[in-house]
């Protein structure tokens, strides 16, 4: 089963279950990416001390992208409009999720990069004495 299969399966609910599961799917994977972008950030302020910034900032990019995708799908293949059941609506409430996701998973990796970046420096300093 390619790629494609599995996504357009995810979008169209399953096997089992009506139109709402797969907006559902869709608006769960956009809360967690929301979830590790947000943990991301805590991570790089030194709220908590578990895990790797990076890892989790690439994680929300990537989680947001593949909620996005799959709302974006469901809403492409569902029938009916808003209303019928089919989960239009919560399709579309998952998209600006996937993207907030992303957002927050962007900002950390950069935040991430600078404070690596400023470490560098100041290691750099402390080996080779002040530049000014």
């Amino acid at each position: 089963m390619s790629a494609t299969d599995v996504l357009t399966v995810a979008a169209e609910g399953g096997v089992i279950g009506d139109g709402r599961t797969g907006a559902n799917l869709a608006l769960g994977v956009g809360l967690i990416g929301v979830a590790i972008g947000w943990l991301s950030l805590a991570r790089i302020a030194g709220r908590i001390s578990t895990g790797n910034a990076r890892t989790g900032a690439m994680a929300a990019i990537g989680v947001g992208l593949v909620g996005t995708a799959l709302a974006a799908l469901h809403l492409a293949t569902s029938s009916g409009g808003p209303g019928t059941g089919n989960g239009m609506v919560g399709a579309i409430g998952a998209i600006p999720l996937g993207l907030i996701a992303m957002a927050l998973g962007r900002r950390a990796l950069s935040r991430y990069r600078r404070t690596e970046r400023s470490a560098e420096r100041v290691g750099h300093e402390r080996e080779f004495g002040s530049t000014s």
